[in-house]
């Protein structure tokens, strides 16, 4: 940079530019003063060159310059157009081939966060603090610090860790990067705004991070007001949304007049017409109803109806199908699906949702009221068309950009954390049939019914879910490595954990938390880094748990090339079983008249071709 010439001064002058001293104004070599028109100068003023065109719209080109602004402290980059700033733009850095215009105003004031280090409550919207918001918050982290919020020792390490993370990267001047577009907006306070983001018509950005990037960008359009929130990449925040201290993760969407508070959103979330207040949504949250308040809770996988509309649930086959609360399913009478979680089983009574607690550990289990008894099926939902689809539809729907992945995203629907449950399941399946023999018509387990038919198809269908479970395992480990070897390392053994989309053996997630606690983690990046050596390591971890596994399940000692045969053998049977049970389910919603012919005709084509994944 340079100070400017008594010749360009001049020229500016004449242009009606004015300066408060223009010996505090430096520029490029290359600058052209002749595309400065109506700009007043307070305070340290850098300006790059102006030697190219902008596109202000499709096929529209004006040049780089500065018209009608009022600026003080202000770098620009190179080839910028700002024009058309309603008060000022007051200490904000903006980067190279930005094009700012019709903005009231932007400004830094002391002491900014931008978002960063924000301290929230979410799933108790009266309590203390429980997740600070940090730019390289992921789901994992998230549910990290929510879960063992009660561990003081723990929750003042993060608190310190983050708190160091933040203040090494604070600016003191928030920042604008390259390649941004900020038109017809009033009103952006403390916001840093990262490269390749546009915002459009919005109201209010105030102490925020927006996390864009050139292959992911973001989008702030119109009439959204976003505070003390951190928006990450390739999100889009349109059409008048409310947001307080929030933070959107990855590929997020929130539309519609949504509003929201001290919530977070995470990877592929949609959230449209409702309403947000102290919410956990996991990766692939959805809401699209206007009477939809998601409060209080911890969602993932989920999608919201509404108190007043119970519409099309029972498109399994075709592209409305629903899930519900932490990899679940919601069925077509409105009964909801109990999916591996640390959660119950939920059913709806009289357009209420209610909560079963009591029934956490009978996975994929249907609850249905009929007056004031309550059915339980257990595991029907292993063999429905709703979750054969879901299975296949999730690993699809993930749009994120490659390198803006920060939540971990396991897709396994069998794995040691659900078929750990499927195992105590189906032990508590069969204590009740050992309890009561098999010439009752109906159990009972914690008030709950489970007619008898029901009980012994939820012991068949845990059963099938097992076996194609190990067989599968066992596949991938020959096709790895040749041959069945035992684990080299017994870590795995034990309970597993879903951490919002994590997959990871419960002694990891307990050694992460002592080593933060000693301080053998000394960084935020090195917890998050535990969190992607972890994932890394899910092959391994659950090898040695399938191991154990199939030697309990087997009664052997050890795994020879007869056992593999025969569970083999077994993990076609019940593969195949599995797909008929699924076809009959398809077929039964058919006869209901819930699809037409074709669409039956394509899935029972793709369920034909199952029988080629078999080896």
């Amino acid at each position: 940079m340079r100070q400017l010439t008594d010749e360009e001064i001049t020229i500016l002058e004449d242009r009606s530019c004015w300066a408060e001293d223009w010996t505090n104004v430096h520029v490029s070599e290359d600058f052209k003063p002749n595309y400065m028109h109506r700009v007043m100068l307070y305070g340290q003023i850098n300006i790059g060159a102006f030697d190219k065109n902008i596109e202000v719209s499709r096929g529209f080109l004006k040049h780089s310059g500065i018209n009608n602004a009022t600026l003080r402290n202000v770098t620009i980059g190179d080839n910028c157009l700002i024009e058309n700033i309603g008060s000022f733009i007051n200490n904000y850095t903006i980067g190279d081939d930005c094009h700012i215009s019709n903005v009231s105003s932007m400004e830094t004031t002391e002491g900014a966060t931008y978002g960063e280090g924000n301290l929230i409550s979410v799933l108790n919207e009266v309590g203390d603090g429980n997740v600070i918001l940090f730019s390289d918050l992921n789901s994992q982290f998230a549910a990290f610090m929510v879960k063992h919020f009660n561990d003081r020792a723990l929750k003042d390490s993060i608190r310190r860790l983050i708190n160091e993370e933040v203040a090494r990267n604070r600016q003191d001047q928030a920042c604008i990067g390259n390649n941004v577009k900020i038109v017809n907006t009033k009103e952006i306070t403390n916001t840093v705004i990262n490269d390749d983001c546009e915002i459009n018509g919005a109201a209010r950005l105030s102490d925020c991070t927006i996390l864009s990037s050139p292959n992911s960008n973001v989008y702030i359009g119109t009439g959204v007001i976003c505070e003390n929130s951190i928006i990450s990449e390739g999100s889009s925040i349109i059409n008048s949304v409310k947001m307080q201290d929030c933070f959107v993760g990855e590929a997020c969407q929130i539309s519609n007049g949504f509003t929201a508070s001290s919530s977070i959103f995470f990877a592929n979330s949609y959230m449209s017409n409702g309403e947000a207040c102290a919410a956990f949504c996991g990766p692939f949250t959805a809401s699209h109803h206007k009477s939809s308040l998601l409060i209080g809770g911890m969602f993932s996988f989920y999608n919201a109806g509404s108190a007043t509309n119970f519409s099309n649930h029972a498109y399994k086959m075709g592209p409305m199908h629903y899930g519900v609360l932490e990899r679940g399913t919601k069925t077509a009478s409105g009964a909801y699906v109990l999916m591996p979680a640390n959660i119950g089983t939920f059913s709806v009574c009289f357009g209420k949702l209610m909560y079963h607690p009591d029934t956490r550990n009978l996975p994929f289990s249907y609850l249905i009221a009929y007056g004031d008894t309550m059915y339980l099926s257990p595991g029907r939902n292993i063999t429905t068309v709703g979750l054969y689809r879901d299975i296949r539809k999730w690993p699809k729907r993930d749009v994120r950009a490659i390198g803006s992945q920060k939540s971990i995203v396991n897709f396994d629907w069998l794995s040691p954390f659900s078929v750990g449950e499927i195992l105590e399941g189906k032990a508590i399946l069969e204590k009740l049939l050992d309890a009561s023999g098999t010439n009752v018509t109906a159990y009972t387990y914690h008030n709950y019914v489970i007619n008898a038919d029901s009980l012994n198809k939820g012991i068949k269908y845990y059963d099938i879910a097992l076996r194609i479970y190990m067989g599968a395992v066992l596949k991938r480990v020959v096709k790895r490595f040749g041959a069945i070897e035992p684990p080299t390392d017994n870590i795995g053994l034990g309970k597993w954990n879903d951490l919002s989309g994590l997959l990871l053996p419960e002694s990891e997630e307990f050694r992460l938390l002592e080593d933060i606690k000693s301080g053998d983690i000394e960084t935020i990046q090195d917890v998050i880094e535990r969190f992607k050596e972890i994932n890394d390591n899910y092959r391994e971890y659950q090898w040695a748990w399938t191991y154990k596994m199939i030697l309990d399940y087997y009664k052997l000692d050890e795994i020879t090339e007869v056992d593999i045969e025969r569970i083999r053998i077994d993990y076609v049977k019940a593969r195949r079983a599995w797909i008929a049970e699924i076809k009959k389910d398809a077929e039964k919603e058919y006869a209901m008249g819930d699809v037409e012919e074709h669409v039956l005709d394509d899935f029972i084509n793709n369920l034909d071709h199952e029988i080629d994944f078999e080896n």
